[in-house]
């Protein structure tokens, strides 16, 4: 069974007790297949990986409960939003061909679906070496002037992070993203701008406290469904 249980209580997810360790396989694979595809395949090959990402991405919300898939229909309206602004309105970062690869959308929702799922694995000794980790190099990216949109960016996450009820999602997903970017990068499907532009800012390619701007993703989620299901009416009694 894949997860179901998405719902949110006083703003915070509540955690997943399932996990689909099939669907994982296979969003790990289109990650790692899927970015080479896209890098060496042209566009028919990015357009390829798009298309399978998103019947992926059916696929997995087909599995779920009806008033399960609302987080995951968020994710992707936020996600779609943030890369537009991120990418083509501030120039943060660029795609290969100049545009948002098809692909991009729904592999936002499946790395969400993977921090949610694998969240509540994640023992507290991690989340506090991640904090930690977080502290220690934002302060050694202000006093080197090397990645310093990565101090911001470390300060945001502790910001999310504070947040008690999401600490293990957003410490996971700081570390998960931060491997995709890496990935990405290396692979040469994407690249960072070295100068942040319009804010005097550096950044390593990628900047390693990136995983931030997910931390955020989830954060605009879970008050995304909080927000709908205050709306919705309540039914009278009878």
């Amino acid at each position: 069974m894949s997860p179901d249980t998405h719902t949110v209580k006083a703003g915070a997810f509540t955690r997943i007790d399932a996990t689909n360790r099939l669907f994982a396989g296979l969003i790990v694979a289109t990650f790692a297949i899927g970015l080479i595809v896209d890098r060496f395949g042209g566009l028919m090959g990015q357009v390829g990986v798009g298309v399978w990402t998103w019947l992926l991405l059916l696929r997995l919300i087909h599995t779920m409960a009806p008033r399960s898939r609302v987080p995951f229909y968020a994710c992707l309206v936020w996600a779609t939003a943030g890369e537009v602004f991120l990418s083509l309105i501030w120039g943060l970062y660029a795609y290969r061909l100049g545009n948002i690869p098809f692909f991009v959308p729904p592999g936002h929702v499946l790395l969400f679906w993977l921090g949610l799922a694998f969240a509540p694995s994640v023992s507290v000794l991690f989340v506090r070496c991640v904090a930690a980790l977080a502290i220690v190099y934002s302060a050694y990216a202000l006093y080197t002037g090397l990645d310093t949109i990565s101090a911001v960016l470390a300060g945001l996450f502790l910001l999310c992070w504070s947040w008690r009820d999401g600490r293990p999602l957003f410490s996971l997903m700081l570390v998960i993203a931060l491997m995709l970017e890496l990935y990405g990068t290396w692979v040469g499907n994407w690249v960072w701008q070295t100068e942040v532009p319009y804010l005097g800012l550096t950044s390593n390619n990628p900047p390693l406290a990136a995983g931030a701007f997910y931390c955020v993703l989830d954060v605009l989620v879970a008050m995304s469904v909080w927000a709908l299901g205050a709306a919705r009416p309540k039914r009278q009694p009878a």
